[in-house]
């Protein structure tokens, strides 16, 4: 249980410090690069809770994807986002705000977040549920919060192989950022699902059923005057930089743009992304 408290406020001070923060600095990319993953979710959002259905987005960032499901139902569902980081959080309510869209949006971890019993029609979740230090209690706790027969769909990665993009930076950094943190299997992190029979094996356990695990691939954009920025703020290569001296990050960023040469097609950066697309229901 302590190293389930210790990873667990592992993750809430990286995402409430400087992950959470360049993942708001880098929204509209983010946005624009994890839009193909969009249309699944709010496929399953419309067939499980319909125009006057609850919605729960689990790990929503900076709401993107619960401001997506609130405009596909309109105005008389109730979609709600819930994530561990204030400045993502923030964000999404400032955009919902902005854009008059009915969603709203909770600062807390799902994972022992006192959601009301049976609230919800459907859970979803883009790439925001493989951080929880026990995922099986995590989902429990969202099977709790869903009523019976509300669907779950979410979509994690798959592995590095599947991902060579996702881990160009750090393979092209590692001889100058020595001390980059080891990617392991079934931790806390971006791969933590890659295992189809762990996520099947974690549902079944937490109350799930007729769990079905199937791989969705994407071809993923975005500008190539970005990419300097995209890698420079984010993942292990972007936290890391923040504390090397310039001469050292000025070597790994070349590097680093070097590298990720075989993605860049005149003004675009293009990449295939391999993930799973999960689905399963509260029963």
């Amino acid at each position: 249980m302590d190293v389930e408290r210790s990873t667990g406020d592992e993750q809430a001070a990286r995402w409430n410090g400087a992950a959470g923060q360049a993942w708001v600095e880098a929204q509209a990319v983010l946005d624009g690069l994890l839009r193909p993953f969009e249309a699944p979710l709010l496929d399953a959002v419309e067939a499980s809770a319909g125009p006057a259905g609850r919605v729960l987005d689990v790990g929503c960032g900076t709401g993107g994807t619960t401001l997506a499901a609130a405009r596909r139902l309109g105005p008389a569902a109730r979609c709600m986002g819930v994530d561990i980081s204030e400045p993502m959080i923030a964000a999404a309510r400032e955009r919902a705000e902005r854009e008059g869209t009915a969603a709203s949006f909770v600062r807390a971890d799902a994972a022992d977040h006192a959601f009301e019993p049976g609230a919800f029609d459907a859970v979803v979740s883009r790439f925001g549920v493989m951080f929880f230090a026990d995922p099986v209690r995590a989902f429990a706790n969202l099977r709790r919060a869903a009523r019976e027969g509300a669907g779950l769909r979410f979509i994690a990665w798959r592995g590095p192989a599947d991902n060579p993009f996702m881990t160009t930076a750090e393979r092209a950094a590692a001889p100058y950022l020595p001390d980059l943190p080891e990617r392991r299997p079934d931790e806390p992190g971006q791969f933590a699902f890659a295992d189809p029979d762990r996520v099947r094996s974690i549902l079944a356990e937490s109350g799930w059923a007729d769990v079905d695990v199937r791989p969705f691939d994407a071809e993923c954009t975005f500008p190539e005057g970005q990419l300097v920025g995209y890698f420079s703020r984010m993942g292990p290569v972007g936290q890391a930089l923040r504390e090397v001296d310039e001469a050292t990050r000025t070597k790994v960023v070349e590097t680093v743009r070097a590298a990720f040469e075989p993605f860049v097609h005149g003004p675009e950066v293009r990449f295939t992304a391999g993930a799973w697309l999960v689905d399963a229901r509260a029963s």
